[in-house]
C-alpha cells in the first residue's frame, strides 16, 4: 500500500471515529435533555415543609413524628413536594431514610443563632426553632405550607397553596399559631428576617412563635381565606379558618369535632411535650392518640420498636416463670443475737419492701419504647408490673391480692378511659373521677394490709431469724 493510500485510510478512520463519537455525544445530550425535561415536568411548584434539628431529649420521637407526617401527606397524594429542613447535625441515616424511604427532599442548613436564649422566660427546648425561618429561603417554590411535626392530617389541603404571601390560623383570640402557615418564599424577606435577628427585634418568648408573630403584627385585621373556585392564587395576607389547624383541646371537651369555620382538615397538638400523640401512653389518656397511631400503623409501621418489645416481653415472662417455680425469698438469711443494729435492719427491710412495690409499677413505664403503639405499650406495662410485683410478693412473703390491687386498679381505669360511649369529655372526666374515688379505699386498705403483714413478719422474725 502506497503512502497516499495509507493517508486516505487514516483520514477515513478519523472521519468514522468522529462520526461515532459525535453520535454517542449527541445521544448523551439528548438523554440528558430528556432527563432534565422529565425532572422539570415532575417538579412541583408548591411544597409542604417541616424542620428537624438535634439537641433535645426527644429528637428520636420528633424524627418518627416527621416521618409519619411525611408519609401521611404522600398517602393523601398531595400535589406538592415534601421538604424537610434538616440541620447539619441530623444523623445521616435519618436523612437517607427520609429521602430514600419516605420520598422527601432534605435541605441541609446550619442552625440559626438564637439571640434570645438569655431572656428570663426563655424555654431551652425552643432554642433552635428559629430554623423555621429557612422556609422563606425555598425560592424554588411559589408557595410553601410550613408545618410542625405534631400535625395530623385528616384530608388533603392543597387549596392552601392558593393563599397569599402569608396566611396563618388563630387558635386563640390574639395570637396566630406557627404550627401551620402558608408563605411565599422570598430571599428579600429571609434576609430581612436574619437582619431582624441580628439587631435583636423584640421577641416575647424567644422562639419562632414570638418572632414570626411580631414580624406579621397586623394579621388579625386581614380577611379570612376562602380559596377561589377557579384555582387562582391570592395576593396579600389572610387569616386561615380554624378548621385548618384544630387544637386537640376542642375535641377533648366534646369527644367530637365541632369546628364550623372551614373544613376540618388538620389537628394540632400544642402544649406539654409529654402529651404529644406519638407516645404510647397518649391513649386512652388522650383519645386522639389512637388516631395518630393508626396513621403510623398504616404509613410507617413499628418495625424499629418491635425487637425491643419482644425482648422485654420474653424477660418478663421468664421472671414470672422463675418466681412461680423457684419461689425465691429472703427468709433464709439470718443474723446473730448480739448484733446491735437489728432495729436498723428491720426498718431497712420494710423500706426495701415498699420501694420494691413502687419500683414494680414505675420501672416498666420507663423502659418501654416511647413511640410504640398504645395497645402494645400498655400490654407490656401491665405484663412488666405483674412480673416485678410477683418477685416482691415471693421475696418478702407479702399477700398477693393486696400487692396487685394497684395493678387491678390501673387495668380498670384504662378500661374506663377507653370506653367509647361517653357523650362528652366532661362526662368522661366525671366517670374517671368517680372510678378513682371508689378505688381509693381499696388501695388504702391494701397498703395497710401489706404494712401489717410486713410488720408482723419482722416481729415474728420470719426474716433474718436469729442464730443461736
Amino acid at each position: 500500500m502506497g503512502w497516499r493510500e495509507m493517508r486516505m485510510s487514516s483520514f477515513l478512520l478519523l472521519i468514522l471515529g468522529l462520526l461515532v463519537h459525535g453520535t454517542a455525544a449527541f445521544g448523551e445530550i439528548r438523554s440528558r435533555n430528556r432527563q432534565q425535561q422529565k425532572e422539570l415536568a415532575s417538579r412541583h411548584r408548591y411544597a409542604y415543609a417541616t424542620m428537624m434539628y438535634m439537641g433535645t431529649p426527644r429528637d428520636y420521637e420528633f424524627y418518627v413524628a416527621t416521618r409519619v407526617m411525611i408519609r401521611s401527606l404522600s398517602r393523601l397524594q398531595v400535589d406538592a413536594d415534601l421538604v424537610v429542613i434538616a440541620s447539619l447535625d441530623v444523623p445521616l441515616r435519618w436523612v437517607q431514610a427520609l429521602e430514600q424511604e419516605d420520598g422527601a427532599k432534605v435541605v441541609r442548613v446550619e442552625n440559626l443563632n438564637n439571640p434570645y436564649k438569655g431572656q428570663p422566660n426563655f424555654d431551652r427546648r425552643f432554642k433552635l426553632t428559629l430554623n423555621k425561618l429557612y422556609a422563606w429561603s425555598l425560592v424554588d417554590y411559589e408557595r410553601v405550607v410550613m408545618l410542625d411535626a405534631d400535625n395530623l392530617f385528616l384530608q388533603k389541603t392543597d387549596e392552601l397553596f392558593q393563599c397569599g404571601q402569608f396566611c396563618a390560623v388563630f387558635i386563640n383570640p390574639c395570637i396566630f399559631h406557627t404550627g401551620l402557615f402558608v408563605l411565599e418564599p422570598s430571599k428579600v424577606v429571609f434576609n430581612d428576617m436574619i437582619h431582624q435577628l441580628e439587631v435583636g427585634k423584640d421577641n416575647p418568648d424567644g422562639a419562632d412563635q414570638g418572632f414570626i408573630g411580631g414580624y406579621f403584627p397586623d394579621l388579625l385585621d386581614k380577611p379570612m381565606f376562602n380559596p377561589p373556585s377557579n384555582g387562582t392564587k391570592l395576593s396579600g395576607q389572610y387569616r386561615l379558618p380554624l378548621g385548618y389547624q384544630m387544637e386537640a383541646t376542642y375535641y377533648y371537651l366534646r369527644l367530637r369535632w365541632n369546628v364550623p369555620c372551614g373544613p376540618n382538615s388538620v389537628i394540632t397538638f400544642p402544649g406539654a411535650p409529654w402529651l404529644k400523640p406519638w407516645y404510647w401512653w397518649s391513649w386512652p389518656v388522650l383519645p386522639l392518640g389512637l388516631q395518630w397511631h393508626e396513621q403510623r400503623r398504616q404509613n410507617l409501621g413499628y418495625g424499629a420498636e418491635l425487637p425491643m418489645v419482644i425482648i422485654q416481653a420474653i424477660v418478663y415472662l421468664g421472671i414470672i416463670a422463675v418466681t412461680r417455680l423457684a419461689r425465691p425469698s429472703i427468709s433464709k438469711l439470718c443474723y446473730r443475737r448480739n448484733d446491735k443494729n437489728i432495729s436498723f435492719i428491720q426498718v431497712g427491710l420494710k423500706l426495701l419492701a415498699i420501694w420494691s412495690i413502687l419500683a414494680a409499677y414505675v420501672v416498666p413505664f420507663f423502659v418501654i419504647p416511647c413511640t410504640i403503639h398504645p395497645i402494645l405499650g400498655w400490654g407490656l406495662y401491665l405484663l412488666g408490673s405483674f412480673a416485678l410485683s410477683s418477685v416482691t410478693i415471693n421475696a418478702f412473703m407479702l399477700p398477693t391480692l393486696q400487692v396487685l390491687t394497684p395493678w387491678v386498679g390501673i387495668s380498670g381505669v384504662l378500661l374506663v378511659m377507653a370506653c367509647p360511649w361517653y357523650a362528652s369529655g366532661i362526662i368522661r372526666a366525671l366517670a374517671i373521677f368517680g372510678y378513682a374515688f371508689c378505688c381509693a379505699p381499696f388501695v388504702w386498705l391494701s397498703l395497710v394490709k401489706v404494712m401489717a403483714c410486713l410488720q408482723a413478719s419482722v416481729e415474728r422474725e420470719v426474716f433474718f431469724p436469729k442464730l443461736g
